[in-house]
């Protein structure tokens, strides 16, 4: 799976440079969150906007980093999803479950918001 990270002070941003997340790349996503976490990151933004094409693998790697972030009283966005994306995250009745924003600034600027809270 190809991608960039950007460690920060509060948030780790991930930029998924891949047109699918699926069976076959989800599990290094997944690692990667994992490691954040253990790294004491609680805030993560996953950068969707290159992403066309996710599957059950790829939903299951997006759930495990909200998990984490969530158990750590963080937040876990996403952004930049396509219409087939956002189908699928409605499809499974996420929508309400993930926070979702139109893009990274976005996703950046809710983080501040919830930090000053």
């Amino acid at each position: 799976m190809k991608f960039s990270v950007d460690k920060r002070e509060n948030v780790v941003v991930y930029e998924l440079l891949d047109e699918k997340l699926n069976s076959m790349n989800a599990p290094v996503l997944k690692s990667e969150l994992v490691l954040a976490n253990a790294e004491g990151y609680k805030n993560v933004i996953v950068d969707l906007d290159k992403v066309k094409f996710v599957d059950s693998s790829g939903l299951s790697a997006l759930l495990i980093g909200h998990r984490l972030c969530k158990d750590e009283k963080g937040i876990f966005a996403l952004c930049g999803l396509n219409d087939s994306v956002k189908g699928l995250i409605k499809i499974s009745q996420l929508d309400d479950v993930l926070h979702i924003y139109s893009t990274q600034h976005d996703a950046e600027n809710a983080l501040d918001k919830k930090k000053k809270k």
